[in-house]
């Protein structure tokens, strides 16, 4: 699975990634993880609000620290 985080960099961010990483690699997903701070590319993928989760593609959250249940229930 191809997780892109949006953001700049900053500590929300970095505690994101991890969040969603260690969720997913919990569940016996293998993970990809991408980091974009381009502030062109994140506009580009409909984020208005850092930090921003995308899941193969598909924006799932933005503007906030996601929990565990949360990206469990990304995942359908």
């Amino acid at each position: 699975m191809k997780v892109t985080i949006y953001g700049p960099g900053c500590a929300r961010c970095q505690k994101t990634a991890e969040i969603v990483q260690h969720t997913l690699e919990a569940r016996g997903l293998p993970v990809e993880l991408e980091k974009v701070s381009d502030y062109a590319a994140i506009a580009a993928a409909g984020v208005m609000a850092t930090p921003g989760v995308a899941l193969d593609g598909k924006l799932v959250s933005t503007g906030k620290l996601p929990t565990a249940a949360e990206v469990e229930a990304w995942l359908g």
